[in-house]
């Protein structure tokens, strides 16, 4: 049985770049999420946080959100790149 791979999504669609950068869902307080998750744990933790999900966006960017997951993950390794520098 093989697997059908499905093509990355290429067109760009309008708002990608709010969902990649600052979603609405994660933003309700006056601290985005990311921000509290930094200020609540211990920054090895915090590291280990960014690279589970750089590596969650490439693995999964085929199979369902194209290079809008890519450009998540490009978003989690600069965030780890600053929190390192």
């Amino acid at each position: 049985m093989t697997r059908e791979i499905i093509p990355p999504r290429i067109n760009l669609e309008e708002g990608e770049d709010t969902n990649v950068n600052h979603p609405s869902h994660y933003n309700q307080n006056s601290m985005e999420t990311i921000d509290v998750i930094e200020n609540s744990i211990p920054s090895i933790s915090f590291c280990g946080y960014l690279r589970g999900n750089i590596l969650k966006y490439v693995l999964r960017y085929e199979y369902k959100n194209g290079t809008e997951d890519l450009k998540k993950a490009r978003w989690y390794l600069d965030r780890l790149i600053k929190t390192l520098t």
